[in-house]
Protein backbone atom coordinates (compact mmCIF):
# COMPACT_ATOMS: atom_id res chain seq x y z
CA UNK A 1 0.00 0.00 0.00
CA UNK A 2 2.86 2.75 1.33
CA UNK A 3 4.46 1.76 -2.20
CA UNK A 4 1.08 2.22 -4.46
CA UNK A 5 0.70 5.11 -2.40
CA UNK A 6 4.58 6.46 -3.26
CA UNK A 7 4.28 5.85 -6.62
CA UNK A 8 0.84 7.66 -7.14
CA UNK A 9 2.03 10.82 -5.58
CA UNK A 10 4.72 10.35 -8.23
CA UNK A 11 2.49 10.14 -10.84
CA UNK A 12 0.58 13.24 -9.59
CA UNK A 13 3.49 15.76 -9.51
CA UNK A 14 4.82 14.22 -12.83
CA UNK A 15 1.53 14.77 -15.01
CA UNK A 16 1.07 18.48 -12.49
CA UNK A 17 4.95 19.44 -13.70
CA UNK A 18 3.65 19.28 -17.62
CA UNK A 19 0.42 21.10 -16.81
CA UNK A 20 1.37 24.08 -18.06
CA UNK A 21 -1.29 25.21 -20.73
CA UNK A 22 -0.37 25.72 -24.59
CA UNK A 23 -0.73 29.52 -24.14
CA UNK A 24 2.22 29.60 -21.20
CA UNK A 25 4.44 27.19 -23.26
CA UNK A 26 3.72 29.78 -26.46
CA UNK A 27 4.52 32.75 -24.73
CA UNK A 28 7.50 31.98 -22.90
CA UNK A 29 8.64 30.72 -26.30
CA UNK A 30 8.58 33.91 -27.76
CA UNK A 31 9.92 35.82 -25.03
CA UNK A 32 12.89 33.53 -24.43
CA UNK A 33 13.52 33.69 -28.36
CA UNK A 34 13.24 37.43 -29.14
CA UNK A 35 14.81 38.85 -25.89
CA UNK A 36 12.37 39.23 -23.31
CA UNK A 37 11.96 43.48 -22.97
CA UNK A 38 12.47 42.62 -18.93
CA UNK A 39 16.30 42.11 -19.88
CA UNK A 40 16.49 44.44 -23.12
CA UNK A 41 14.93 47.94 -22.22
CA UNK A 42 17.00 50.55 -24.40
CA UNK A 43 18.39 53.34 -23.07
CA UNK A 44 15.28 55.68 -23.14
CA UNK A 45 15.21 58.86 -21.21
CA UNK A 46 12.64 59.33 -18.89
CA UNK A 47 10.79 56.26 -18.92
CA UNK A 48 11.71 55.56 -14.92
CA UNK A 49 10.30 58.26 -14.06
CA UNK A 50 6.67 56.74 -14.63
CA UNK A 51 4.30 55.35 -11.87
CA UNK A 52 3.35 52.97 -15.04
CA UNK A 53 4.19 53.27 -18.59
CA UNK A 54 3.88 50.65 -21.31
CA UNK A 55 7.02 50.06 -23.66
CA UNK A 56 5.89 48.64 -26.68
CA UNK A 57 9.29 47.03 -28.67
CA UNK A 58 8.39 45.61 -32.52
CA UNK A 59 11.14 43.95 -32.63
CA UNK A 60 10.74 41.25 -30.35
CA UNK A 61 6.57 41.64 -30.50
CA UNK A 62 6.14 41.92 -26.53
CA UNK A 63 5.05 44.82 -24.51
CA UNK A 64 5.94 45.61 -21.16
CA UNK A 65 4.37 47.15 -18.60
CA UNK A 66 7.21 49.13 -16.15
CA UNK A 67 6.67 50.81 -13.24
CA UNK A 68 9.23 53.22 -11.78
CA UNK A 69 11.62 51.28 -14.01
CA UNK A 70 10.93 47.96 -13.01
CA UNK A 71 9.12 45.37 -15.31
CA UNK A 72 6.15 44.57 -13.53
CA UNK A 73 4.20 42.36 -16.59
CA UNK A 74 4.68 41.40 -20.03
CA UNK A 75 2.59 40.78 -22.77
CA UNK A 76 3.12 39.31 -26.32
CA UNK A 77 1.58 41.21 -29.11
CA UNK A 78 1.42 41.33 -32.83
CA UNK A 79 2.31 45.04 -34.77
CA UNK A 80 1.27 45.94 -38.08
CA UNK A 81 2.02 43.33 -40.85
CA UNK A 82 2.94 46.57 -42.97
CA UNK A 83 5.46 47.47 -41.04
CA UNK A 84 5.98 50.97 -38.77
CA UNK A 85 4.83 54.36 -40.12
CA UNK A 86 2.44 56.95 -39.12
CA UNK A 87 1.18 58.54 -42.42
CA UNK A 88 -3.27 58.06 -42.75
CA UNK A 89 -4.23 54.85 -44.45
CA UNK A 90 -0.99 53.39 -44.41
CA UNK A 91 -1.93 50.43 -41.83
CA UNK A 92 1.05 50.69 -40.19
CA UNK A 93 2.21 51.06 -36.52
CA UNK A 94 3.04 54.51 -35.53
CA UNK A 95 6.39 54.78 -33.37
CA UNK A 96 7.04 57.10 -30.93
CA UNK A 97 4.99 58.46 -27.31
CA UNK A 98 1.68 57.77 -26.67
CA UNK A 99 -0.93 58.65 -24.38
CA UNK A 100 -3.90 56.26 -23.57
CA UNK A 101 -6.51 58.64 -24.16
CA UNK A 102 -9.45 56.49 -23.52
CA UNK A 103 -10.73 53.38 -22.50
CA UNK A 104 -13.18 51.18 -23.74
CA UNK A 105 -14.79 47.74 -23.47
CA UNK A 106 -15.67 47.83 -19.46
CA UNK A 107 -17.29 44.93 -18.12
CA UNK A 108 -17.90 43.07 -21.76
CA UNK A 109 -17.66 39.70 -22.02
CA UNK A 110 -13.93 38.07 -22.63
CA UNK A 111 -13.91 37.76 -26.81
CA UNK A 112 -16.87 40.39 -26.80
CA UNK A 113 -16.95 41.88 -30.67
CA UNK A 114 -16.58 45.76 -31.26
CA UNK A 115 -17.32 47.96 -34.32
CA UNK A 116 -17.17 51.44 -33.78
CA UNK A 117 -15.85 51.13 -30.34
CA UNK A 118 -19.49 49.51 -29.27
CA UNK A 119 -20.28 45.96 -28.71
CA UNK A 120 -21.83 44.35 -31.80
CA UNK A 121 -23.65 41.87 -29.35
CA UNK A 122 -21.50 39.36 -31.00
CA UNK A 123 -18.84 36.98 -29.55
CA UNK A 124 -15.77 35.88 -31.54
CA UNK A 125 -14.66 32.36 -32.33
CA UNK A 126 -10.76 32.41 -31.57
CA UNK A 127 -8.31 31.05 -33.98
CA UNK A 128 -5.81 29.30 -31.93
CA UNK A 129 -3.25 28.09 -34.97
CA UNK A 130 -1.28 30.70 -37.63
CA UNK A 131 -4.09 31.57 -39.25
CA UNK A 132 -4.83 34.83 -41.49
CA UNK A 133 -8.49 35.64 -41.54
CA UNK A 134 -10.83 37.47 -43.59
CA UNK A 135 -11.97 39.27 -40.52
CA UNK A 136 -10.05 41.87 -38.34
CA UNK A 137 -12.13 41.75 -35.14
CA UNK A 138 -11.08 44.00 -32.22
CA UNK A 139 -12.38 41.93 -29.33
CA UNK A 140 -12.77 42.50 -25.30
CA UNK A 141 -11.39 45.53 -24.37
CA UNK A 142 -9.85 49.13 -26.66
CA UNK A 143 -7.18 51.30 -25.10
CA UNK A 144 -7.44 54.12 -27.74
CA UNK A 145 -3.78 55.72 -28.04
CA UNK A 146 -3.28 59.39 -29.05
CA UNK A 147 -0.05 60.85 -29.95
CA UNK A 148 2.23 63.00 -28.43
CA UNK A 149 4.74 64.02 -30.62
CA UNK A 150 3.01 66.73 -33.47
CA UNK A 151 4.29 65.80 -37.06
CA UNK A 152 5.05 62.58 -35.88
CA UNK A 153 1.98 60.83 -34.62
CA UNK A 154 0.14 63.51 -33.98
CA UNK A 155 -1.58 66.01 -36.53
CA UNK A 156 -2.42 66.39 -39.86
CA UNK A 157 -1.69 63.34 -41.77
CA UNK A 158 0.11 61.58 -38.87
CA UNK A 159 -2.53 61.42 -35.91
CA UNK A 160 -2.04 58.40 -34.26
CA UNK A 161 -5.76 59.08 -32.89
CA UNK A 162 -7.48 59.66 -36.20
CA UNK A 163 -6.03 56.95 -37.28
CA UNK A 164 -7.68 55.26 -34.59
CA UNK A 165 -4.71 53.37 -33.22
CA UNK A 166 -5.83 50.76 -29.96
CA UNK A 167 -4.52 47.98 -28.45
CA UNK A 168 -7.00 46.10 -28.45
CA UNK A 169 -8.14 41.99 -28.00
CA UNK A 170 -7.61 39.73 -30.99
CA UNK A 171 -9.66 36.61 -32.40
CA UNK A 172 -6.71 35.70 -34.29
CA UNK A 173 -4.54 34.70 -31.14
CA UNK A 174 -2.58 32.44 -33.30
CA UNK A 175 -0.74 35.15 -35.21
CA UNK A 176 0.40 36.77 -32.09
CA UNK A 177 4.46 37.02 -31.50
CA UNK A 178 4.62 38.54 -35.06
CA UNK A 179 3.33 41.39 -37.13
CA UNK A 180 -0.31 40.73 -37.72
CA UNK A 181 -2.53 43.78 -37.44
CA UNK A 182 -3.48 46.30 -39.16
CA UNK A 183 -2.12 49.25 -37.52
CA UNK A 184 -3.11 47.99 -33.97
CA UNK A 185 -1.61 46.60 -31.03
CA UNK A 186 -3.47 42.81 -30.80
CA UNK A 187 -3.04 41.05 -27.24
CA UNK A 188 -4.69 37.67 -25.94
CA UNK A 189 -8.55 38.88 -24.62
CA UNK A 190 -7.69 37.38 -21.19
CA UNK A 191 -4.38 39.61 -21.13
CA UNK A 192 -5.88 42.90 -22.10
CA UNK A 193 -8.77 42.58 -19.70
CA UNK A 194 -6.38 42.43 -17.12
CA UNK A 195 -4.18 45.08 -18.54
CA UNK A 196 -7.33 47.62 -18.78
CA UNK A 197 -7.67 47.35 -15.03
CA UNK A 198 -3.96 47.73 -14.45
CA UNK A 199 -4.04 51.56 -16.78
CA UNK A 200 -5.40 54.46 -16.37
CA UNK A 201 -6.51 56.72 -18.95
CA UNK A 202 -3.18 59.36 -19.53
CA UNK A 203 -1.14 56.63 -18.92
CA UNK A 204 1.66 56.79 -21.67
CA UNK A 205 2.82 54.21 -24.64
CA UNK A 206 6.22 54.40 -26.35
CA UNK A 207 6.36 52.75 -29.11
CA UNK A 208 9.88 51.98 -30.91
Amino acid sequence: MIKKSIKGTFLLLISLLFSCSTLDLKKQEIIYKNNTINNNIPEINGYKDYDNILLVDIKSQVMSLVSKGTVSREFIISSSFYGTGSLRNSLKTPLGKHVIYKKIGEDLPVNAILKGRKWSGAIANIVSDPIDTDYDHVTSRILWLDGLEIGSNKGSDVDSMSRYIYIHGTAEEGLLGRPASDGCIRMYNVEVIELFDLVEEGTQVWIY
